[in-house]
This record gives structure tokens, C-alpha cells and sequence, in this order.
């Protein structure tokens, strides 16, 4: 049975891990279910719960490449803004 480590940390048992797919680097969810915790694999979110990239997805809006684009906001902004 796993024990709980003085930092509050618990192996999960690799048979578990591997049901759930849960790998190195994944978050976890606890959720509160009839009197215990349910144990699931987390998906990435943002605060809302959503994409937190989804605002970065789609094509871009300009038809500037980057290299055209890094040149005039270099020009735009003082060397020493950054």
C-alpha cells in the first residue's frame, strides 16, 4: 500500500498509472466522491477551463512574414524598451 511522504506525496502504483495513462510530467485530479477521492488524469486548462492556446489557433492576420514583422516592430519600439 502507498504511504504518504512528509512532503504529502503518494506513488501511484505503475498498474494504476498505466490504466489511467498517466505519465511522468501529467497532472492529476482529485475529486470528492461518496466520501473519498476519485483519481483521474488532468487535462492542460487555463483558469476558465479552457484551451489556453486557443486564442493563438487559426491563421494569421497579416500577410507580413515574420522576419518582416520582427524588422518593423524593432522599428517601432526604442532599443531600450525591452
Amino acid at each position: 500500500m502507498p504511504r504518504v511522504t512528509t512532503k504529502g506525496q503518494v506513488t501511484i502504483p505503475k498498474e494504476i498509472r498505466e490504466e489511467l495513462g498517466i505519465e511522468p510530467g501529467d497532472e492529476v485530479v482529485f475529486e470528492p466522491v461518496d466520501g473519498g477521492y476519485e483519481i483521474r488524469k488532468g487535462a492542460p486548462t487555463t483558469e476558465t477551463g479552457g484551451d489556453p492556446f486557443e486564442k493563438y489557433r487559426g491563421n494569421a492576420e497579416s500577410d507580413e512574414t515574420m522576419p518582416e514583422r520582427m524588422r518593423r516592430l524593432r522599428a517601432e519600439y526604442p532599443r531600450d524598451t525591452f
